[in-house]
């Protein structure tokens, strides 16, 4: 019933304000229609016809010039035949063109009088009438008698005579348009009046519109009040209710003080609020276990858990602790945990922060990737490598906080990490069984990676790259070549690559022992025996300790021994080792 009684008042607000809009627009249709009426009149009659008269004024007085033009030139001779006939032919054109003027005012004099839908001075206007037609039949008349005789005195050349007639003509020209000037300033007066009219009609046009919209918006505003009053305080409460899970506070509920609809949308939204609670509670439950961006992933686009894979170009990191044999020993399960904890987490943060997904932990090895949906193929490898780049760096704060954690003054010194990315095209989907699925990647490139983190062992380096990731990522970072390997499982060589640094920022020392070890290289490949010992002795000058420089001098040393040397390909087969 309330529903229905809420209907009602909407509709009823809306019919009476069309009702109000559509007297509004007919009120201002005819005040505008009787204002374009006025305005009409106005401009097509009353203007029209003083123009008129200020037009016979201006005739009068060029008729006058033409006639003492004429008698100069009759004065002066006959050389001046041509003047004279130009001067008459201009007198003979204006004489027609006065009364033409003048009729044609009169004429729309008396349409105005003529007229009774427009308001007017009918007696005034019909003494200007009258004013017009006495000097047209009278002085007008009497003018132009004076002029033919002053014509005729011309042709006879009776000079004396003509300037009489010239003096009797002048006082007739004044006096019509004296005469002119009058019914001009009294027609003026009238074209004054009709505007004032027009103007008039234009404000009550405004004031009526005026008067009217305002009582529709205050009719309007007042049925808006009674209907609102009643709907305002619950929507205002469902309004704050939004607000509050907008920001993220789902604690609180809404008081339900209607059985209306409005209650009805409250109970829903309630409802709603302990549903996303529930499902807050799964994603900081699980979210922890899985990525959350996989999870989000997985919600907001389905198709990507589809159980059949997809084959995409995928840049793969496995990451190891080095050291964690000897660093877990004697220590209680509990710190254990607390060793793993702290490490996952410092290792991790990179990843996160360059938008790597996390894969899995395994036992101390963290696996990770880059790739589609979740990053551009473009970017994948730089990001990777910033962000191993950047795990290398958190390895003090790691061997740092370690003995704090553990309550010990030192770690062992080997501690540190291993890092192995390669870039390459892998299966990407959900990966399982009915009872548990894993969003994950899988192929030879995930292989590969995993083999490039147990190699840094043999070259006692950090982070080793694949041929294909150093292509990719070449632009934004500094690598060095390492060597040319088979790895385990392989039969093609691949070229490994260590990540340095970021783009032009390599250390002087870095870029020394680049160019040493790349000259050691060199020549190790080309059997060049003593040149690449001393290559890699000056990379070891350049920075001592360096595994990759330490591993190939005694490589060097050991194939400068064996007779079978010269059958060597150039390139390391992981099971030499």
């Amino acid at each position: 019933m309330f529903r229905k009684s809420i209907r009602q008042k909407i509709v009823g607000i809306a019919a009476g304000l069309i009702i109000l809009a559509v007297v509004t627009s007919l009120l201002s249709m005819v005040m505008a229609g009787r204002v374009g009426h006025l305005l009409g009149e106005l401009t097509n009659r009353y203007i029209p016809a003083y123009a008129h008269l200020a037009r016979v004024n201006v005739r009068s007085l060029e008729r006058s010039l033409a006639m003492r033009r004429m008698m100069m030139a009759k004065m002066q001779g006959s050389a001046e035949d041509e003047s004279y006939a130009a001067a008459r032919k201009t007198f003979d054109q204006i004489n027609p063109v006065i009364t033409q003027e003048a009729n044609a005012a009169r004429k729309l004099i008396e349409a105005i009088i003529d007229d009774p839908s427009t308001p007017s001075d009918n007696a005034a206007l019909g003494r200007i009438d009258d004013r017009i037609d006495n000097a047209l039949n009278d002085l007008l008349v009497r003018l132009n008698t004076e002029n033919q005789a002053l014509l005729d005195e011309l042709d006879a050349k009776d000079f004396a005579a003509a300037r009489k007639t010239m003096l009797h003509a002048e006082a007739l020209r004044d006096e019509f348009n004296a005469r002119i000037e009058g019914i001009r300033a009294d027609m003026l007066a009238q074209v004054g009046g009709s505007a004032k009219t027009v103007m008039a009609a234009q404000q009550r046009a405004i004031i009526v519109s005026a008067v009217v919209t305002a009582i529709a918006a205050v009719l309007g505003f007042v049925f808006a009040m009674l209907v609102g009053s009643g709907i305002t305080r619950p929507v205002m409460r469902l309004l704050e209710g939004t607000r509050e899970v907008e920001a993220g506070r789902l604690d609180g509920t809404i008081t339900i003080t209607t059985q209306d609809e409005i209650g009805q949308l409250s109970a829903a939204f309630n409802r709603m609020i302990e549903t996303l609670r529930h499902n807050q509670r799964i994603r900081e439950t699980f979210g922890r276990y899985i990525n959350p961006r996989i999870a989000e992933g997985l919600l907001e686009q389905p198709a990507i858990a589809a159980t059949e894979g997809q084959r995409r170009i995928m840049t793969v990191m496995f990451c190891d602790m080095k050291g964690f044999t000897t660093l877990s020993e004697g220590v209680t399960p509990r710190g254990l945990v607390k060793i793993m904890n702290l490490y996952l987490s410092t290792m991790s943060a990179p990843v996160h922060a360059h938008r790597g997904i996390i894969d899995k932990y395994i036992g101390d090895a963290i696996m990770a990737y880059w790739g589609a949906p979740f990053v551009e193929e473009t970017e994948q490898t730089e990001l990777a490598a910033l962000a191993a780049l950047d795990m290398i760096g958190h390895v003090a704060q790691l061997r740092k906080e370690l003995p704090e954690l553990l309550g010990v003054r030192a770690i062992p010194a080997d501690c540190d990490i291993r890092i192995g990315i390669a870039t390459g095209e892998a299966l990407v989907g959900s990966i399982g069984s009915e009872f548990m699925m894993s969003y994950t990647v899988l192929g030879d490139t995930v292989n590969l990676a995993s083999r490039l983190e147990g190699v840094n062992k043999v070259y006692g380096s950090r982070t080793l790259i694949s041929e294909a990731t150093a292509a990719a990522c070449a632009s934004a970072i500094e690598l060095r070549e390492i060597d040319r390997l088979v790895v385990v499982g392989q039969t093609q060589p691949q070229t490994v690559f260590e990540i340095m640094a970021r783009k032009d920022e390599l250390t002087p020392a870095q870029a020394l022992l680049r160019q040493h070890y790349a000259e050691g290289l060199a020549a190790y490949r080309e059997r060049r025996w003593d040149d690449a010992e001393q290559a890699f002795a000056a990379a070891l000058a350049a920075a001592p300790g360096d595994g990759p420089s330490t591993a190939l001098k005694a490589r060097v040393a050991g194939l400068r021994q064996n007779p079978l040397a010269a059958d060597w390909d150039g390139a390391w087969h992981l099971e030499h080792k």
